[in-house]
């Protein structure tokens, strides 16, 4: 399952704005179904992509954890930029993240799961660090050959990953943003 690490040189391609035909930016955040009160963990923010628009939509924190720091400082930059201020930034692998337990309130991982070393543990982590009645959400691609994303071998399909989410004791719900990216909605 395990693919290859970001590459920070192509990290521009990330904020396109076409992106927003694969990803708009909307409809995840309908779906992280913010208040405007949640601390919120974007696991693989990358350069922010998603990460911006959700500080925008909470007054408390947002941690940014990516495993490259590289990725790190063009958020940094990104939100400095935009004058956002809420966002702390942690280098980090989503296998053992040092954050406490039950200490956020919605938690997001985009595009990264296929690329982790350890699938359970990365949601293990994930489960132990949200609260009671929180919500996961996760975007990755859809195990199809695509002209975006990761090869078809590296992808791991929408039904196989929420059996695995379903697993780590979340309530499971799986749609779709396009043929080539899926959602799931997890709730704690």
């Amino acid at each position: 399952m395990a693919g290859e690490v970001f590459d920070p040189k192509k990290a521009e391609k990330l904020v396109d704005p076409s992106r927003q035909e694969t990803v708009p930016v909307e409809k995840v955040l309908e779906l992280l179904q913010l208040s405007g009160e949640e601390k919120v963990a974007d696991l693989g923010a990358g350069n922010g992509y998603l990460t911006l628009p959700i500080a925008q939509e909470t007054k408390d924190r947002v941690t940014a954890v990516d495993l490259q720091f590289e990725m790190l400082e063009l958020l940094a930059s990104r939100a400095e930029g935009e004058g956002i201020t809420n966002i702390e930034r942690m280098k980090s692998s989503l296998d053992s993240l040092n954050l406490p337990d039950a200490s956020f309130h919605r938690a997001l991982t985009a595009f990264v799961l296929h690329e982790v070393p350890d699938l359970h543990q990365t949601l293990k982590e994930v489960h132990r660090i949200l609260m009671e009645n929180s919500r996961l959400l996760i975007l990755d691609w859809e195990k199809v050959d695509g002209e975006q994303g990761p090869p078809k071998e590296h992808r791991i399909a929408s039904n196989e990953l929420a059996e695995k989410v379903a697993e780590e004791g979340f309530d499971v719900e799986v749609g779709h943003l396009n043929n080539e990216v899926y959602y799931i909605v997890a709730t704690k």
